[in-house]
């Protein structure tokens, strides 16, 4: 029993080693919004770095940084984002648990196992394998992820519009199928071939039945492995969708061998009936919820302007309203069986999701709803907001020579109500040489997660609020824009060798060959000549510390104009 336990240990260790090796190693931000090119990273101050050699841009004048501090790095960013993937991965496999495929195999696998061994310990240890081979199925079906898309193909997928698309029709079919439209299966030949190899004894027998398991549950976790492994990749990890689907197939194994262990429990488990059924239910209709999120990335990035921040939200007030519905038993899909009366499980969820709903529904009329700002599209897009009611406005001490603002009919949807920033870096040095005040470079992107969260916690602190409108000229570069430069603005990056042709590309190439860095957010303050005042920071959901960076900015700069 020891060295079979001893065993299982070493194989999940083996198997979780990449994701501890890369948490000791990671010396990057959060990358909120990746970078539309393939970017290597040099040291600030090496001998490659274009930074340090005043290497010249065609869209950037000469000087246009004359200093660059080193970029803060922050480990415990990254290693939350893999610990998010790991944690997310877990809860869908514990959901999956629940599916109508897999639930009712549990006391049937045990019992398989406890009568074919003949004795409780060669029961278990069968069972620890078959855990374990679970897991390594599906930690190889998140490596081939991967190695098929590559990492810089991981890289791209948050902005490339298509693969959003792809990504938004592929979740809603997931939700159609949960809601019981069809089924998604495997080819019966395969399954079948598969199937009969688990007949055979010994390790390989125990491995063919648990691959048996991962195909014949396909209909009910296929759509949850997908989601999973598009919301992983498309975070832009190399790591994320193995570590996605480790967390997945943990929780899977775990109910097998805890049975296996203690076969009492199984008495404990409820009866499979239409209850499991209604699991599938419930999920499709957060998967079809989910769906919303690619889409407005698409119809943020290139300016459709179709999926504002009030028709997102009513989108999800339906959608969630149907569910608490469906959870009163009002009503019915085809699959689901009658419900002659409520369970005290049952009602506890609808209440739950009709408060989520009555939540939701301030945000019609503006109400920030900071637990999931950072989800939903910027604040600038909602037509009608109450907020502006009683906003105060940007400072009315910012007049300058500067004419109309550039990319300001493009970049205004994505500025916070209130903030009247620029949006080209060259204007933004102008205005701050006319108005003595030190420059706020924000490197932001319309799908940038913790840069709405960073808006909507942060630079909504009223201190933080005063500070950015009175004392600095904001410049706001976005960094995933996909509007095509004019002609002669295109050049190739003397940093990434890439072809600049978009504004996005334009200032995350600046970005990254200016201050070593593709993640966002991140604020930079320097002053009219382009020169880094302090070192710049990324994002830290605290006010009190953001008033600290933002007061030595402004210091540093009062203190070089006295000198």
């Amino acid at each position: 029993m020891k060295k079979v336990l001893l065993l299982l240990l070493m194989a999940t260790m083996f198997i979780a080693w990449p994701a501890v090796k890369s948490y000791a190693l990671v010396t990057q931000d959060t990358t909120a919004t990746a970078p539309p090119d393939d970017i290597v990273f040099t040291e600030v101050g090496s001998a490659q770095d274009s930074a340090a050699n005043n290497v010249v841009k065609d869209t950037v004048k000469k000087d246009t940084v004359k200093s660059v501090a080193p970029v803060s790095k922050s480990v415990d960013a990254e290693k939350l984002t893999l610990w998010q993937t790991f944690l997310k991965g877990l809860l869908f496999g514990f959901a999956a648990i629940l599916m109508p495929c897999i639930f009712p195999m549990l006391p049937l696998t045990v019992s398989f196992f406890t009568k074919k061994a003949g004795s409780k310990r060669k029961a278990i240890g069968q069972a620890l394998i078959y855990g374990v081979s679970i897991i390594i199925i599906y930690v190889a079906l998140g490596m081939l992820v991967t190695i098929a898309f590559g990492s810089d193909a991981l890289n791209a997928l948050s902005t490339n519009g298509i693969f959003n698309v792809f990504f938004f029709l592929m979740l809603v079919v997931f939700g159609a199928s949960f809601l019981g439209a069809f089924e998604i299966t495997l080819p019966s030949a395969f399954v079948n071939k598969i199937d009969a190899k688990s007949d055979k004894g010994g390790l390989m027998g125990i491995f063919f039945m648990a691959f048996s398991l991962a195909l014949v549950s396909f209909s009910c976790t296929g759509p949850l492995i997908g989601t999973l492994l598009v919301d992983a990749a498309s975070k832009g990890d190399r790591l994320g969708p193995a570590i996605g689907m480790f967390g997945f197939s943990f929780a899977l194994a775990i109910p097998f061998a805890l049975f296996a262990i203690f076969p009492s429990l199984l008495k404990s488990l409820p009866k499979s009936g239409g209850w499991l059924n209604s699991v599938k239910v419930v999920l499709g209709f957060i998967e079809l919820a989910f769906a919303f999120k690619f889409l407005s990335n698409v119809d943020l990035a290139y300016h459709l302007n179709l999926l504002d921040r009030e028709v997102f939200l009513a989108i999800w007030i339906a959608i969630f309203a149907l569910m608490g519905i469906y959870l009163l038993g009002k009503i019915k899909f085809s699959h689901d069986s009658d419900l002659p009366y409520l369970s005290v499980p049952r009602t506890f969820l609808a209440i739950i999701v009709f408060a989520w709903v009555i939540y939701l529904i301030p945000g019609m009329w503006g109400a920030p709803l900071k637990s999931i700002s950072a989800f939903l599209p910027p604040t600038a897009t909602q037509d009608f907001d109450l907020n502006n009611l009683t906003a105060s406005p940007a400072s009315t001490g910012n007049k300058t020579s500067i004419g109309e603002k550039k990319y300001a009919e493009l970049f205004h949807r994505l500025t916070p109500k209130g903030f009247d920033p620029y949006y080209d870096f060259e204007q933004a040095k102008q205005a701050s040489k006319e108005l003595g005040k030190p420059v706020l470079i924000d490197f932001t992107g319309w799908n940038c997660v913790n840069c709405r969260k960073m808006e909507n916690n942060v630079w909504s602190n009223p201190e933080v609020a005063k500070r950015l409108k009175n004392d600095f000229v904001m410049a706001e570069l976005v960094v995933d824009d996909k509007t095509e430069l004019p002609v002669e603005e295109h050049y190739v990056s003397t940093f990434s060798k890439k072809k600049i042709n978009t504004i996005g590309k334009k200032w995350s190439d600046f970005q990254a060959a200016t201050f070593n860095s593709n993640s966002q957010p991140q604020y930079v303050i320097v002053d009219g000549d382009g020169n880094v005042l302090v070192p710049p920071q990324g994002a830290d959901y605290e006010p009190e510390n953001y008033i600290k960076f933002l007061d030595k900015g402004k210091a540093a700069f009062q203190k070089q104009t006295n000198e």
